[in-house]
C-alpha cells in the first residue's frame, strides 16, 4: 500500500504589506542612522518576533511618550496615534518620526473631515485595539465604537440624517458588512468613506483564504495573537467549515491538530515575517508533509515611501552604511 501524500499550499499573498515593511524600515534606519536608543510607542508592528528583533538592535518599546526622555526620538507605531500623543510628544519636545501606515492615516483624515461637517461618527472595529484607539482620538466627542451588528441597535446620535461611519483597516470584510448593512437600516442616510477603509493586504489575504478552504483539511495561521488581520484569517477560515488556528510559529503546532490531515493550507498575517513561514514548512515536512505547491490568488506590489527624516537620513549617511530595502 503507498502512503497518502501529504500537500501544502502556502497561499501568495500572505505576510508583510506594504505598510509593515515600511514600519519596520523606518526603526531599522533609525536605529542605523542615529544609533540606539530609539524609542518607539507601543509595538511598531503586532508580531512579537518582530519586536523582540528590533529589540536586540537597541529598539525600546514604550506604552506612552510620558516614559520617553525629554528630547529623544521617538517612533509612533504603525497602528498610528491620537492627537492627544501628539500634544504630549510636543511637550516632551520628542524628535517625531511616524511610522503610522498611510491607509491608518486616510482614516484618521476621513474621522476629522466628517467631525468638522458636524456628523455623528459611527467607527466599526474592536475597541481596544491600537489603531481604533488612535482614530478615536481624532473626534472623541462624536465617535461611538461598534463591533458587531447587535451593537448597532443601541445606538443614539443627535440628527439620525447626519451619521458617517468608518472602519478599522484590519478587519474581517464579511463581518463588516453585516455591521455597514445594520448601520444602513437603523440610518438609511448615512455616508461612508469613498473608498472602504479595510485595507488591501487585509482583504487580499482574506480572498486567498476563501480562495483555498474547500481544498484544504486545514488552515495555519502565522501571526500573533494580539494582530487583528491575522484572527481575521483564522474566523474567516472556520466561517468556511475549515479548522484553522493561529501560530506565533511553528513551536505552536499540536500534533493533534495533524490527526487525519492530507492537505494543509499555510497563510501569514500582515505583521509576520517570511522567515517563520518557511520555519512551519520545514516542521511540517518533518511530519510527511513534502507536496508543496504555493497558490497566488492576485498579485501584491504596493509599496509607501518613507517619512521625511528617514529620507534625508538615508541621503546623509554613506550608503554603505544605511540603505532602504
Amino acid at each position: 500500500m503507498t502512503e497518502t501524500q501529504k500537500h501544502i499550499l502556502l497561499l501568495k499573498p500572505r505576510g508583510f504589506c506594504a505598510g509593515v515593511v515600511r514600519a519596520i524600515d523606518i526603526v531599522r534606519i533609525a536605529l542605523e542612522a542615529f544609533g540606539p536608543p530609539i524609542y518607539v510607542r507601543k509595538e511598531i508592528v503586532h508580531n512579537r518576533f518582530v519586536v523582540e528583533e528590533l529589540q536586540a538592535k537597541g529598539a525600546v518599546f514604550v506604552d506612552s511618550v510620558d516614559e520617553v526622555p525629554e528630547g529623544e526620538r521617538v517612533i509612533y507605531s504603525a497602528h498610528g496615534v491620537s492627537p492627544e500623543v501628539r500634544d504630549a510628544s510636543k511637550q516632551r519636545r520628542l524628535r517625531v518620526i511616524d511610522a503610522t501606515c498611510p491607509l491608518v492615516t486616510k482614516v484618521h483624515v476621513e474621522a476629522v473631515k466628517f467631525a468638522k461637517e458636524g456628523y455623528s461618527l459611527i467607527l466599526i472595529g474592536h475597541r481596544d485595539h491600537d489603531e481604533v484607539i488612535g482614530t478615536l482620538g481624532e473626534a472623541p466627542m462624536v465617535t461611538q465604537v461598534v463591533g458587531s451588528p447587535q451593537e448597532v441597535a443601541s445606538l443614539s446620535v443627535p440628527d439620525p440624517n447626519r451619521v458617517a461611519y468608518l472602519t478599522q483597516t484590519t478587519l474581517s470584510l464579511d463581518e463588516t458588512k453585516d455591521i455597514i448593512a445594520a448601520l444602513r437600516s437603523k440610518f438609511p442616510n448615512i455616508k461612508g468613506p469613498h473608498a472602504q477603509d479595510i485595507c488591501y493586504a487585509t482583504e487580499n489575504r482574506q480572498t486567498a483564504v476563501k480562495h483555498v478552504a474547500s481544498d484544504a483539511d486545514l488552515l495555519l495561521v502565522v501571526g500573533s495573537e494580539n494582530s487583528s488581520n491575522s484572527n481575521r484569517l483564522v474566523e474567516v477560515a472556520r466561517n468556511l467549515g475549515t479548522a484553522s488556528h493561529l501560530i506565533d510559529s511553528c513551536k505552536d503546532i499540536q500534533p493533534r491538530w495533524l490527526e487525519g490531515v492530507t492537505t494543509i493550507a499555510l497563510t501569514a498575517g500582515a505583521s509576520a515575517p517570511e522567515c517563520l513561514v518557511e520555519e512551519v514548512v520545514q516542521f511540517l515536512s518533518t511530519k510527511g508533509f513534502n507536496q508543496l505547491r504555493e497558490v497566488e490568488v492576485m498579485p501584491e506590489n504596493v509599496r509607501f515611501g518613507l517619512p521625511p527624516e528617514i529620507v534625508e537620513a538615508i541621503a546623509a549617511a554613506p550608503s554603505s552604511e544605511v540603505s532602504a530595502d
